[in-house]
């Protein structure tokens, strides 16, 4: 998952699992803090997240950590880079993926579905990819932060009647580290909103969307 341009009507976004004609290979399961691979890896299989949230990250040569992505249900990680993996990637809760092996994306011969499937679902990444790079480099702190509670609120947001209920698996730092904000700044976003009475405080893992406009508007630069 991506920073994305939102989704203008809001809709949550559903959950799809990749066709194959194939045999299924079994689940690969991860206990929250496991890794599923490490940057430099050969790969040799992609993952569709079924349940679960994976964190995506690189080191600077200066020890600095970047944020890649989240994986959440329905995307596809492990994508190769020169036949390696140039992520770790870690369960920030447990997790439940359906492995493909590397060879049903770069031949269609076993499954030509599967093949077309995977294709498709890399050049959404790639997609997803262009959105973030804008976001970082464009919008301000409050923007990138009314952004990122957007998408999650498409993709596993829960109702409450006219508000709704977004669970964060993960840090404020490791927020911090996706948006390129410090944690400080995030905090103090985060304080900022409420106070605006957009969104609430739960606790630390869960915010309730109380103005879900609002926040959109924010997203895209509409309001202050």
């Amino acid at each position: 998952m991506y920073v994305t341009i939102p989704n203008e009507h809001g809709t949550p976004c559903a959950f799809t699992p990749l066709v194959s004609t194939l045999p299924q290979t079994a689940e690969t399961r991860l206990k929250t803090g496991a890794y599923l691979y490490y940057e430099g890896d050969e790969v040799e299989w992609l993952y569709q997240v079924n349940s679960g949230v994976l964190r995506l990250t690189r080191l600077l040569s200066d020890g600095r950590r970047q944020v890649i992505a989240f994986g959440y249900p329905g995307d596809i990680v492990g994508f190769p880079s020169a036949n390696i993996h140039h992520t770790d990637c870690e369960a920030l809760t447990d997790v439940r993926l359906q492995p493909f092996r590397r060879s049903a994306l770069e031949s269609g011969e076993g499954d030509p579905q599967l093949h077309t499937a995977l294709l498709q679902a890399a050049l959404r990444e790639i997609s997803g990819m262009q959105d973030h790079f804008m976001m970082l480099g464009r919008k301000s702190a409050s923007e990138k932060l009314a952004s990122f509670l957007c998408v999650l609120a498409e993709r596993v947001g829960i109702d409450l009647g006219a508000y709704r209920s977004v669970t964060l698996p993960m840090s404020r730092s490791d927020i911090a580290d996706f948006l390129g904000l410090t944690t400080e700044t995030v905090s103090r976003t985060f304080t900022q909103l409420r106070k605006s009475k957009i969104i609430a405080i739960d606790n630390i893992y869960t915010i309730i969307i109380q103005r879900p406009t609002a926040l959109l508007e924010l997203s895209m630069g509409d309001c202050d």
